[in-house]
């Protein structure tokens, strides 16, 4: 196995249907610029709240990517 060094970025991802999608959303997008990514941790979970339920999801997390050699 090689030494790899990596980069976190924090990134958020928003939904209307579920915390799942906000996540995988949020991940497509950032794959358009950065590559290598190999991890993502959830730093924070909100919801907005419309007549008694939940809304909208927005989920804040960082994700972890091999940067080059």
């Amino acid at each position: 196995m090689s030494d790899h060094t990596y980069k976190k970025v924090e990134i958020v991802g928003t939904s209307q249907t579920s915390i799942e999608d906000a996540v995988n959303t949020a991940l497509k997008k950032a794959s358009e610029s950065i590559h290598s990514m190999r991890w993502f941790e959830v730093k924070e979970l909100r919801g907005n709240i419309d007549k008694d339920h939940v809304d909208h999801w927005q989920v804040t997390m960082l994700v972890g990517f091999t940067l080059d050699d």
